[in-house]
C-alpha cells in the first residue's frame, strides 16, 4: 500500500484509549515536493529548492502534473505559487480524468490588478468542455502578483466552495454550488509556475455547508425554466436555420429543465460538440390576450427565435469574434433582450441553439408573467 494512502488511513481511523467518542482532528498531508510523488511527462518539470524551500516548477504550457495516490472529495487545500504564464495557473480538484473534474484558475494576465472582474475563475470541465464561457458569475477580482509568491486556500465541503488568495480573512471567489459531474478525485495544476508548501486536509470543511447555496433566480418567477428539447442535428457552416427547419424538428422531444440561475446547460446533457450542430429547444404558452412581451435572453452560441412559426429574432454570440455579445461572448441575461409577440391562446416558441466552441446552452426571462399558462411543464 502507498506511503501516503497508509499514512492518512492511519490518522482517520486510530484512536487514542478512552476518546473513541471524541471527534477525529482531519489528517494534515504535506505533499513533497519531490519528483517521486508526481506523475508528470519528461522534461516539462523540475524540482528544486527556492530560499530554502522545496518547490516544483512546470515549465511547459497546458502541462497537467498529478501528485500520486491523492483521492480528494472535501476539505482544505492550500498551496504557494509563483505564476509565470502569459494566461492561466490553475488547479484542478475531484479530477476523474482531463475530461471530468473542477478547475480554479488565476488569469496571470490580470496580475497586479485588484479591479479586473475576471482575475480569478471556477469552471466545471464536462466531456472535455471548460464551462468558462457559461457561468460567468464564478468569477471575480483578487489581489495577486505574476512572479511572486501568492498564497491560495481553497475550502471544499460538498456542493460548495471558497477560494482565498493572499487575504485569508476575506474569501475572493464564493462558489455555492460546484457544477462538476465528479464528488471525488485527484488534483492536478497546470501553467508556467512555481509551487510550493502544498497542504491538503481532508475533511477539514471549516464550517463551510456541504448543501448547495441559495440561488437569488429562485425568488424570480419570471425564468422560463422547463423546456423540451430536440435531438441535435448538425448544421454545415454557413447555413442559418429556418422555417423549414421547425416543422421537422427531428426524434422525439425530451424534458430539459434549468440549473442555477435559470441556465439551460445543453453541455451537461450532450457533452462536447465535434462541429457545429444545432437542437430546438421548445415552450409552450398560453395568454387570455394578444400582448407583447420582453425577453432577455442569454445564450451561447447562436440562436433563432421562432415564434408561432414566424421568425422573431437571431443572434449569435461567438468568443474571438466582433459580434459576440457583453460580457466578452459568455451567456448571460446582458447579451441581448427583444420583443415577443403573443398571440390569445396557445403560443409556441421554439429557439434553435447552435453550438461548435466550449459550453451551449441559454438563459430566458421574460419582463413579467402575469396572466400566462405554461402548458405541459
Amino acid at each position: 500500500m502507498n506511503k501516503m494512502i497508509f499514512a492518512l488511513l492511519l490518522l482517520s481511523f486510530t484512536t487514542a484509549p478512552g476518546q473513541k467518542n471524541k471527534p477525529q482532528t482531519p489528517p494534515v498531508l504535506k505533499i513533497p515536493m519531490t519528483a517521486d510523488h508526481w506523475e508528470f511527462s519528461p522534461g516539462k518539470v523540475t524540482f528544486q529548492d527556492v530560499n530554502g524551500v522545496p518547490a516544483m516548477k512546470i515549465v511547459a504550457r497546458r502541462e497537467q502534473v498529478i501528485p500520486k495516490d491523492l483521492n480528494f472529495s472535501s476539505g482544505v487545500i492550500e498551496y504557494d505559487i509563483q505564476p509565470e504564464d502569459p494566461g492561466f495557473n490553475g488547479i484542478y480538484f475531484r479530477r476523474e480524468s482531463k475530461a471530468e473534474c473542477e478547475y480554479f484558475y488565476l488569469r496571470t494576465g490580470d496580475a497586479g490588478n485588484p479591479a479586473a472582474i475576471d482575475a480569478i475563475q471556477y469552471a466545471p470541465i464536462m466531456d472535455t468542455v471548460l464551462l468558462w464561457d457559461m457561468l460567468p458569475w464564478y468569477q471575480g477580482p483578487a489581489n495577486f502578483k505574476k512572479g511572486e509568491w501568492n498564497h491560495i486556500k481553497l475550502v471544499i465541503s460538498g456542493m460548495q466552495m471558497l477560494v482565498y488568495v493572499n487575504n485569508m480573512s476575506r474569501p475572493a471567489l464564493e462558489v455555492p454550488r460546484l457544477e462538476g459531474n465528479k464528488m471525488e478525485g485527484g488534483l492536478a495544476f497546470d501553467g508556467l509556475c512555481t509551487i510550493a508548501n502544498l497542504v491538503v486536509r481532508p475533511g477539514a470543511t471549516e464550517g463551510l455547508p456541504a448543501a448547495e447555496g441559495f440561488d437569488p433566480t429562485h425568488q424570480d418567477p419570471r425564468y422560463l425554466l422547463n423546456w423540451k428539447m430536440s435531438q441535435p442535428a448538425p448544421l454545415p457552416k454557413g447555413r442559418e436555420l429556418t422555417v423549414a427547419d421547425t416543422l421537422a424538428p427531428g426524434s422525439a422531444w425530451e424534458k430539459i429543465t434549468t440549473e442555477r440561475r435559470g441556465l439551460v446547460n445543453i453541455t451537461r446533457r450532450l457533452g462536447k460538440s465535434q462541429s457545429r450542430r444545432y437542437v430546438w429547444l421548445k415552450k409552450t404558452i398560453r395568454v387570455a390576450t394578444a400582448q407583447t412581451r420582453r425577453v432577455s435572453l442569454g445564450f451561447s452560441d447562436e440562436v433563432w427565435v421562432f415564434v408561432n412559426g414566424q421568425l422573431d429574432y437571431v443572434d449569435k454570440n461567438i468568443y474571438m469574434d466582433p459580434i459576440r455579445k457583453e460580457p466578452d461572448g459568455r451567456c448571460s441575461l446582458e447579451n441581448a433582450s427583444f420583443n415577443l409577440p403573443l398571440k390569445a391562446g396557445v403560443n409556441e416558441i421554439l429557439i434553435g441553439v447552435a453550438n461548435d466552441f466550449y459550453g451551449w446552452g441559454i438563459i430566458a426571462r421574460l419582463d413579467t408573467i402575469e396572466g400566462m399558462e405554461f402548458l405541459n411543464d
